[in-house]
């Protein structure tokens, strides 16, 4: 099977930051078949904690025309309190979410995990109901075989997704 080359880097050297472990390279290079291993730093725990890098097509998320939705704050347990100063914490120091000053917000709900932890959640469900909806279905596996069939071209599709790119950089409070 090939596939296609990878525009994010041209070598195995590039896939990698300075500060990965070498055993955990070598460890997800023995997992991973070898056809894959252009994309292994998908794998890259240190890649993980932080975000990448604005592209030339950033994503931005569309309102119809209302205001974000005011949220509802629910009064937490101090199991949940001290699990969402953690995660906030963890969270602001990877740069993963900054400090807001919006007068919008979703609520923080918590689930009981099997080991008896919380796994932290948010209800964007108000949210979601003012987004605009893209309207660029995924096309179903059954119906490609017709959709190509006859053409000159055959090619190896997996998933066709529109990904809207904004001229200007927005960011999202958290």
């Amino acid at each position: 099977m090939d596939l296609p080359p990878s525009s994010y880097h041209d070598s195995l050297e590039e896939l990698w930051d300075e500060e990965e472990e070498p055993e955990e390279i070598e460890t997800v290079m023995k997992v991973v078949p070898s056809v894959y291993h252009q994309y292994l730093d998908v794998f890259s725990k240190v890649k993980a904690e932080k975000l990448p890098p604005h592209r030339a097509c950033d994503h931005h998320i569309e309102l119809e025309g209302s205001l974000p939705p005011v949220g509802v704050i629910y009064s937490l347990s101090n199991q949940e309190s001290d699990t969402l100063r953690a995660y906030i914490s963890e969270n602001v120091e990877k740069g993963f979410i900054r400090p807001s000053s919006s007068s919008t917000g979703a609520p923080v709900l918590f689930v009981k995990n099997q080991n008896g932890g919380l796994r932290f959640c948010v209800g964007y469900h108000k949210f979601n109901a003012v987004t605009r909806k893209n309207k660029y279905p995924v096309p179903r596996m059954n119906q490609l075989p017709t959709v190509f069939n006859g053409s000159s071209i055959s090619p190896r599709l997996i998933c066709v997704v529109h990904i809207t790119c904004s001229e200007s950089r927005r960011v999202i409070n958290s």
